[in-house]
């Protein structure tokens, strides 16, 4: 159960119902992290503001999804590492290309490069070497995908934070952390 309160539906203020129609339309489903996060409409609303943003800049799904798995795991978050991994099956990435990327790896060499800066990041709070940052552009990363990759690091750690803290139930086909 978790230790912060699901916003349903027969709960919700208008401007909750509002922002929780928003996010996943195809299927129906709103996801719970999305629901802890509606008992502060702002910090919904800046969180689906900094996901939508993410989603329109060039560095492409297979590779966000990795970065997003990695750092699950990395984290310790059971629920990211669950969603993300049906999301990333979803984008066409295979068991053994999740297994490497819950290392902090990928069998997509450019794709690595990546995942290990994102990792990096995290590990060391931002704080890389003129190598670490030479290394993505080498890769062929341009100066707008080496931000976005420092967007989508911060916005993973954030749903990481948030669903170790809530411990929210798990609404994905559920995955152990190694």
């Amino acid at each position: 159960m978790s230790r912060i309160a699901l916003i349903t539906p027969d709960m919700a203020t208008i401007e909750q119902q509002v922002l929780l129609q928003a996010p996943d339309k195809p299927s129906g489903r709103v996801p719970n992290l999305l629901r802890i996060l509606a008992n502060s409409p702002s910090a919904l609303r800046a969180f689906l503001g900094l996901q939508g943003l993410a989603r329109e800049g060039s560095l492409d799904l297979p590779t966000r999804e990795r970065i997003a798995i990695a750092l699950a795991q990395k984290n310790g978050s059971a629920y990211c590492l669950s969603a993300h991994t049906q999301l990333g099956s979803q984008a066409g990435l295979s068991g053994a290309e999740m297994d490497a990327n819950r290392l902090g790896d990928s069998h997509d060499a450019k794709a690595a490069v990546a995942v290990r800066f994102a990792c990096r990041l995290i590990e060391q709070r931002g704080d890389l070497s003129n190598d670490e940052l030479q290394a993505m552009r080498d890769a062929g990363y341009r100066e707008a995908e080496i931000i976005e990759v420092i967007t989508h690091a911060g916005l993973n750690f954030l749903s990481n934070l948030i669903s170790k803290v809530s411990q929210v139930e798990i609404d994905s086909p559920l995955l152990t952390l190694n």
